[in-house]
């Protein structure tokens, strides 16, 4: 296989495994996963708020896990690794089916908005974003934002430092998509700066004043610089 038809494939894969899990655990508040080759097969880490349910009794639920994952996607000896999430609101993912549950129980999408972003920054986000798109008040679909802080849009820091999360709520009226992005608060901006305090100035150096030497002393340096001249000359 080429390689530019196996990152094509891996990619595929990888985004169809991101749906399976996010269908799969949505109850155990699912908050994204990792996949990493290593020489001993494929590690697949989960990350999740209610890491438990995951594994389920006696671990009957990962083990299930692995199963589909090696037969259904046809990853080489999966390795399913659960980690808890340790603060959801900086979570794109978590903060976004939250969002989408919200509005599937009835919230006008202004007042969920504004309080998913609330909920961020009072946990010390440096910004967040949330774009609602779909038909939010009647029969012809708009797209609402809020977003409040900092949140690089283009580049690389896009890519690195701001998490994304997207679902779906499904309504009456039709399906609302939900998008959140996050910074969260340990993240290092390539813009930012620091400015020092002014330090003090050192004071000038003293140069020290010249000896004074007596006639005597200087009568006596010129007749020996003047014996040495005349010897030079010779």
């Amino acid at each position: 296989m080429a390689i530019e038809k196996k990152f094509i494939t891996d990619g595929v894969r990888n985004v169809c495994v991101e749906k399976f899990l996010t269908k799969e655990l949505k109850r155990a508040g699912y908050g994204g996963m990792d996949i990493t080759r290593t020489p001993l097969g494929t590690q697949v880490t989960i990350f999740a708020e209610k890491p438990g349910i995951v594994i389920g009794k006696g671990g009957k639920q990962v083990r299930q896990l692995t199963q589909d994952l090696a037969t259904t996607y046809g990853i080489e000896s999966p390795q399913v690794e659960v980690q808890q999430i340790q603060n959801p609101n900086f979570n794109a993912q978590i903060m976004a089916e939250r969002l989408a549950n919200a509005l599937e129980r009835g919230w006008y999408f202004r007042k969920a908005g504004q309080s998913t972003i609330r909920r961020v920054m009072e946990s010390g986000a440096l910004g967040c974003e949330v774009i609602v798109a779909g038909k939010l008040t009647g029969a012809r679909a708009r797209t609402q934002k809020f977003i409040e802080g900092y949140v690089k849009h283009c580049g690389e820091p896009s890519e690195t430092i701001v998490e994304s999360g997207y679902a779906i709520a499904v309504k009456k009226l039709g399906t609302i998509g939900v998008q959140v992005k996050i910074v969260p608060p340990d993240a290092k901006l390539p813009d930012t700066f620091e400015v020092l305090p002014p330090q003090p100035k050192a004071a000038p150096a003293e140069i020290p004043e010249p000896e004074e030497v007596g006639e005597e002393e200087l009568e006596a340096d010129l007749e020996e610089i003047s014996e040495e001249e005349y010897v030079e000359e010779r």
